[in-house]
């Protein structure tokens, strides 16, 4: 059977069955809700909990409270000893090592057989799925797919265990299907400098038909630009002209669209997004040009969300599915396959539809500036760079935020670092318009710059290029799903990049 014919296959079965949880969301996740306490019953985690006894969501949500990873860190030490059954009953070998809490430098999250398969496999399949449909003659397969991800060596801390990036555990565990299809050499996708990696990377892969991409838009864009520079080509059709899509995540894609778009002048090719983290795969961009993701509700994940005003209460209420409304912030909360129940990974989501469930991540639950009651989140400023970068021709490499607070002398305000590919015409007009968007799209900021009573307007400091780079090779932070911090509510981040040692 051709390779088309066996994918069109496949994937018109498995589109079939994202309609139907696409139309049926509340019966799809009363059975992943039930799939998960069934198989968890006899656990340490689920014998303790009573999770025999428990019949409904509402029961669940009594009996077992919000965790973090402060709290469950006492089983993943044991659990990376060699005890096995505490909080998923299959065996647990992998660990994806993920930044880190207030007292550790690393998280360890456990990472089951099923939670790769079921999930974090099933959504990369899903996003080539959707490109399929949205591209029936696409012949993706025929070519060769770039993966820009594992920005670690895997660890073997046991005989029978290991930690690393799960991007690293991901290409390690891949299916040989997808293996024989892939670029670059392991060896090469596994290095652990970042420096020596892209090199590597962009030599192995120029003279190879690379027709998908997967990867961090910041680090995918250093690769692309090297490959240019190795060639001497003008756009990277000129070395891949039988390129189609780029699937990614991690970051939000707004400061990058208009790099990739210069990079690959292709009204045809195909951007994707992704939202998964160590802790599960969660929503896939189920529609061309579109900026928000469906929420994807058979990968084993069983959903709550918590509204952003009860966080840190001393009773906080989730809400289910059905509970959800459509503009409003809630930090995610799950219970997974491969172990976690009642989990904050720390993200923050809004929906954009609850008929289907889509989501835009909107931030952290600890990435946001909030010193005047000015609530900016990172969606917030994303937007207002993009609407600055298209008003003055800019193109920003990366960018982070903090508050300047107020003193004697002087007014509070938000001082920004931003280091641009291509210099805006006008840094005055940049930042008028980027404040201007923040204000009309959230009025709680607006209310504190109106008659810069509260906040005076944002002052920007342009810095070289490379200065992120460097400062992330000082943190240890080069690379992979080390992300550079959007916002903070302190100034820890943005002084040490003022400093002249941050390059």
């Amino acid at each position: 059977m051709p390779v088309n014919t066996l994918f069109s296959f496949l994937i018109k079965k498995r589109l079939q069955q994202i309609e139907l949880f696409r139309d049926n969301p509340g019966p799809a996740q009363l059975e992943v809700f039930h799939s998960l306490l069934h198989a968890a019953r006899y656990t340490e985690w689920g014998r303790r909990h009573g999770y025999e006894d428990i019949r409904d969501p509402d029961e669940f949500r009594a009996r077992v409270p919000l965790q973090d990873y402060e709290a469950i860190k006492p089983y993943v030490a044991r659990l990376r000893k060699g005890e096995q059954n505490l909080l998923w009953p299959t065996d647990i070998r992998w660990f994806a090592k993920s930044s880190g809490t207030t007292s550790d430098r690393s998280k360890f999250i456990p990472v089951s057989r099923e939670a790769l398969e079921e999930c974090h496999y099933k959504g990369g399949k899903d996003l080539i799925a959707l490109h399929y449909q949205q591209f029936p003659e696409s012949k993706l397969y025929q070519g060769m797919s770039l993966v820009v991800g594992g920005s670690s060596n895997i660890e073997q801390f046991r005989n029978d265990a290991y930690s690393g990036d799960l991007s690293a555990i991901i290409i390690r565990n891949l299916p040989i299907w997808v293996e024989v299809r892939r670029t670059p050499v392991i060896e090469t996708a596994l290095l652990d400098n970042w420096e020596v990696k892209i090199e590597k990377m962009a030599r192995e892969t120029l003279r190879e038909d690379v027709r998908c991409i997967a990867g961090v838009p910041s680090w995918t864009l250093v690769l692309l630009k090297r490959i240019l520079d190795l060639t001497g080509r003008s756009n990277i059709l000129e070395v891949w002209p039988n390129l189609e899509l780029f699937m990614h995540g991690g970051v939000s894609f707004r400061p990058y669209r208009a790099q990739f778009e210069a990079l690959i002048p292709s009204p045809t090719m195909n951007y994707l997004e992704s939202y998964n983290a160590s802790e599960g795969f969660f929503a896939v961009q189920d529609r061309r040009h579109a900026d928000d993701m469906l929420l994807m509700l058979d990968y084993g994940i069983f959903y709550e969300f918590l509204p952003l005003e009860e966080i840190g209460s001393a009773s906080p209420r989730t809400l289910l599915l059905h509970e959800v409304e459509v503009g409003r912030q809630y930090a995610l909360v799950i219970s997974t396959n491969g172990g976690l129940w009642r989990y904050m990974p720390g993200d923050t989501v809004r929906f954009t539809s609850v008929k289907p469930h889509r989501v835009q991540v909107s931030g952290r639950t600890k990435s946001f500036i909030n010193a005047f009651g000015e609530e900016l989140i990172v969606e917030n400023a994303d937007r207002g760079v993009e609407a600055a970068c298209l008003a003055t021709g800019a193109l920003v490499n990366e960018y982070t935020a903090a508050p300047i607070y107020m003193d004697a002398d002087a007014r509070g305000g938000h001082e920004w670092v931003i280091e641009f590919d291509r210099a805006p015409d006008d840094l005055a007009r940049f930042v008028q318009v980027m404040d201007d968007t923040m204000r009309a799209i959230n009025s709680d900021y607006d209310a504190k710059r109106r008659g810069d009573m509260a906040l005076r307007a944002p002052v920007v400091h342009v810095v070289e290029k490379g200065t992120f780079h460097g400062w992330m090779r000082s943190r240890g932070k080069l690379g992979g799903q080390n992300k550079v911090p959007r916002l903070a509510n302190e100034r820890t981040y943005l002084e040490a990049l003022l400093q002249p040692t941050a390059t």
